[in-house]
């Protein structure tokens, strides 16, 4: 050292210091968007114990889904590194080309997922949770049983009903079963659909946006019957504990949760290594337990009580349809209009 200045010797060691430090830990940050709630517990489970491990920096961009898609594709797919999305929307950020194919080869925990998770849209993002839509009544109230999706026309369900709005994830759902009800194909007959739609009405008392909306409606016994997501069950059953997730011999249809790398992500290495966190047994768990996502991951254990909450097992998601959200999404506008003739805006 002898001939070199404290300034230069001072300069040496931190260049050394910063050389040993993990790659990512030189002024990462990982940017994630998502939907905000359950935050402490995702801080727990995830954001805290992967910070440690890539030694980076996570932050937060929240929003509802179309509000995170629409600013993703106002800034040309740049300005975050990952993002959650339900299928539906996840899937129109594809058509919009805002996202990436991911390399699974980076993703290992995607070999202990179920299969409908681990490439659910082609070589995009998997899925982190997975969900249903059925239809959930009150057993106290409803005699015989629900039991197909064309029960929701029964007779006797007489202003008993409430279905979700065409705009809410599940909303557009409705039509395909009407269809098929009527006997089509909604997509390629969507008057027959409608017809049975406006057939359904005496039945329906409100059409609800939220979760909350529903339990309000279940709670006050305006309504008995729902086409529901089943993340609202654990509310229903508080609030009326008669409610029952009815046993469709048509079976239920999955809704997926999705993460999603952005083309413009600056950090494409540490997304997928966030992306693989995700789906670790461990974060699968500690969130299924806690009540926070249903799990992907077939390593994942419940008990009884624990599974009666979520779409959980092999056996159940393998009874679970899919719905072609490209189709889907095609169809939408003219549904929104034809559904609004019906109940109105």
């Amino acid at each position: 050292m002898k001939g070199l200045s404290l300034a230069r010797v001072a300069g040496i060691a931190i260049v050394a210091a910063t050389a040993a430090l993990p790659a990512y830990a030189q002024a990462k940050t990982l940017t994630v968007s998502w939907w905000g709630y359950n935050g402490e517990k995702m801080q727990a489970n995830i954001i805290e114990p992967f910070k440690k491990i890539c030694g980076c920096d996570v932050v937060f961009e929240t929003g509802n889904n179309a509000d995170r898609l629409n600013k993703l594709k106002l800034r040309g797919g740049k300005g975050v590194d990952v993002i959650y999305l339900t299928d539906s929307y996840s899937q129109v950020g594809i058509q919009q080309g805002l996202f990436q194919e991911v390399d699974r080869s980076k993703i290992p925990n995607l070999a202990d997922l179920y299969d409908i998770a681990k490439a659910p849209q082609g070589n995009y993002g998997p899925a982190y949770t997975i969900g249903r839509v059925g239809i959930v009544y009150d057993t106290a109230k409803v005699t015989p049983p629900i039991a197909s999706w064309n029960d929701l026309w029964r007779g006797d369900l007489k202003s008993a009903v409430s279905l979700p709005g065409i705009t809410t994830t599940a909303g557009p759902l409705t039509v395909l079963e009407a269809g098929k009800h009527a006997g089509v194909d909604a997509y390629s007959d969507a008057d027959k659909a409608f017809e049975a739609i406006a057939a359904l009405k005496p039945n329906v008392v409100k059409n609800y946006n939220t979760g909350s909306e529903l339990v309000n409606l279940i709670s006050t016994g305006e309504v008995k019957v729902a086409l529901a997501q089943d993340f609202v069950l654990t509310s229903m059953r508080a609030a009326v504990p008669t409610m029952a997730w009815a046993d469709l011999k048509e079976g239920d249809i999955a809704t997926l949760n999705t993460v999603n790398i952005p083309k413009g992500s600056e950090n494409v290495e540490l997304a997928h290594q966030f992306i693989n966190f995700v789906l670790s047994k461990d974060v699968q768990q500690a969130e299924a337990e806690q009540g926070v996502d249903a799990p992907v991951s077939t390593k994942v254990q419940l008990s009884p009580e624990k599974a009666k909450l979520w779409t959980y097992g092999a056996d159940m998601i393998a009874k679970l349809s899919r719905i072609d959200y490209q189709k889907l999404n095609a169809a939408q506008s003219d549904w929104i209009d034809r559904w609004n003739e019906i109940f109105g805006m």
